[in-house]
Parts: C-alpha cells; sequence; structure tokens
C-alpha cells in the first residue's frame, strides 16, 4: 500500500546522437541520446535549479503479502524478485521513449480530474507498458479509482480521506480521492498533480517488475521500523520519484499538453516533500526526494533510478 500526501503541514532507443539542448538561464544545457529497447530517445529536458512550494512526502504501509498472487502463470511473463540487480536497472542507455501525452486542461472538480487522471494513466501505460514487456515482465494497467466519500475501502484496509492521502496505491489498484487533492491549496497546478500521479504509479512499475515485493521481503526481515527495513522503504518511495520525473521528462515539449512550465512546476515542487517535512523516517529528507525525482527528470535513464544500489548516505 502507498499513499502519496500534500499538505503544508501534514504532507506526487534506438540510436546514438547527441544533442544539446536550448535552454533559459536558469538551468545548464545538458546532452542526452542513447539507444534503449523498445524505443528511440531524443533530447531530455536540462537541469534547473529548484524552487519552493508545499507540498509533503508520501506514506506508505505494508501490502497484505510479501509477494502478490497474482503473478501469470509460468509459461508467461513472470516478475523478477530482485533489486540492485533487477534486469531493468543494468542498461545505461535505457529509458522511456520520447511521447506525446494529451491531456485535458486543469479544473479543480471532480469529473475534470476524473478526467485529467484518466488521460495520464493511458500516457503511463503507453510509457511503462513496452518498457517492462520488452523485459518479458507481466505488464497489465493499475485500476484506476477515485473514491468521493471520507473514506474508501483496499485491499490494504480503509482509508481515510484528508490532507495527507492524495492518491494511494496497493495491490494493482490506483486511487486518487479529489477531497484529498487539496485543489484550494494548489489550484491550477496541473504539473504538480502529474507528478504526484506518476509516482503513484511509479509503485505500480515496481509492483509488475517484482522490486515491490522483493522490497517488502527486506522491509519484513528487518522490521518495518528497524533502522535496515526504514532504509529499504527510503530506497523504494525514492525510486518511485525518480520514475516520476522520468516520466514528465520524457513527455515534455513533445508536441502534447504536457508544457514546460508543468514540468518546472513539478521540478520546484519536489523539495518542499520528504520526511524532513513529514517528520518520518521513510521517505527520505526533502533533498533527497528532490533529487531523485530531478536524476530521472534530466536525462531519462532508468540506471539512474537504482536506489537498491545507491550508499546509505544517497538514500537517508
Amino acid at each position: 500500500m502507498i499513499a502519496l500526501c500534500l499538505g503544508a503541514a501534514a504532507l506526487l532507443v534506438v540510436g546514438l546522437v547527441v544533442v544539446v539542448v536550448a535552454v533559459s538561464s536558469d538551468r545548464d544545457p545538458v546532452a542526452d541520446g542513447g539507444s534503449i529497447p523498445p524505443a528511440t530517445l531524443s533530447n531530455t529536458p536540462s537541469e534547473r535549479t529548484g524552487g519552493s512550494s508545499s507540498t509533503s512526502s508520501s506514506s506508505s504501509a505494508p501490502p497484505s503479502s510479501s509477494r502478490s498472487s497474482d503473478s501469470p502463470s509460468s509459461s508467461g511473463p513472470q516478475k523478477v524478485f530482485k533489486l540492485a540487480d533487477h534486469p531493468i536497472l543494468q542498461d545505461p542507455a535505457a529509458g522511456l521513449k520520447n511521447r506525446v501525452c494529451n491531456l485535458p486542461g486543469w479544473q479543480s472538480n471532480q469529473a475534470a480530474a476524473e478526467a485529467f487522471f484518466t488521460a495520464a494513466s493511458q500516457c503511463l501505460d503507453a510509457a511503462w507498458g513496452p518498457f517492462l514487456e520488452y523485459y518479458n515482465l507481466p505488464f497489465t494497467p493499475p485500476a484506476l479509482h477515485f473514491p468521493t466519500g471520507s473514506s474508501f475501502q483496499t485491499e490494504c484496509g480503509n482509508i481515510q480521506v484528508g490532507i495527507a492521502t492524495a492518491a494511494y496505491y496497493c495491490e494493482n489498484n490506483l486511487y486518487v480521492p479529489f477531497r484529498g487533492l487539496q485543489t484550494d491549496q494548489y489550484g491550477n497546478n496541473p504539473g504538480v498533480y502529474l507528478a504526484l500521479f506518476a509516482h503513484e504509479y511509479g509503485h505500480h512499475v515496481q509492483e509488475v517488475a517484482g522490486l515491490m515485493d522483493a522490497a517488502w521481503e527486506e522491509i519484513y526481515a528487518a522490521g518495518q521500523n528497524s533502522e535496515k527495513g526504514l532504509e529499504m522503504a527510503r530506497r523504494k518511495e525514492l525510486q518511485a520519484q525518480c520514475f516520476s520525473g522520468m516520466f514528465l521528462g520524457a513527455h515534455v515539449d513533445r508536441g502534447g499538453t504536457i508544457t514546460r512550465d508543468m514540468y518546472d512546476k513539478a521540478w520546484d515542487d519536489q523539495e518542499t516533500r520528504g520526511d524532513n517535512t513529514s517528520g518520518s523516517r521513510d521517505h527520505g529528507t526533502n533533498a533527497h526526494y528532490a533529487a531523485w525525482w530531478r536524476a530521472g527528470a534530466k536525462d531519462n535513464r532508468i540506471v539512474d533510478c537504482n536506489t537498491f544500489a545507491a550508499s546509505s548516505s544517497e538514500v537517508s
């Protein structure tokens, strides 16, 4: 079960051509290119300095079992229960294909939010599905739910909607309760909402790949509140951050509706969330929460998301 929180207090290729992006003065140009299966990359957004807004980190709780029981038969694609040495994390040229993603304009109401996240989910499916299938992993899209009450039921338990619940992932299901988005605070900032949603979808990528199950086995073995267990939880959350960044970085300025302004606001928003804001110890400091998202966004390379191979100091 994974929940992402918003709140001021409580707290989202085949080719070898290198392209240098001309950018505005508040960022440095970054070279990009390389080969990945099964997509072709061109240029990705360049690095920029962060700003400030107010969001919190996400929070997590264990799934109902350490390994999901819904994997396909032995004759079909199978999850791979590995962490640092997982097959999808080994190719230094692998990333998401640069694609067009068209989302409806953001409006702060239930119906419009449902349309926005439904379209976003389709873009995420189109980005991550072929990537995971290339590695013979059992991809299926997550089921989307838009709870409207004060609480909702999941396989991970009953979840109360409030400032601590903006989006929630549990066992192949992604929940977005509109009441939890705090649109009165964040207003017309679709880039922030998209990054939040892409983080939760990142947990689905982990689930499909087998990374989620492998991480929870380590957490269970060490104890959820032990130093080792908390560090593993941070590695899991920070990887979802990096996956979120990869998605926005691969789709900004591609002719769709993910604009540079959306990307910039999502970039700035990341450092306002994390354990410094929430007071927890299972997501990483605000600085690391931002750094891993930006690593994914800047270069769109999945090896940069291998939080399980990072030093402890990089996931504190």
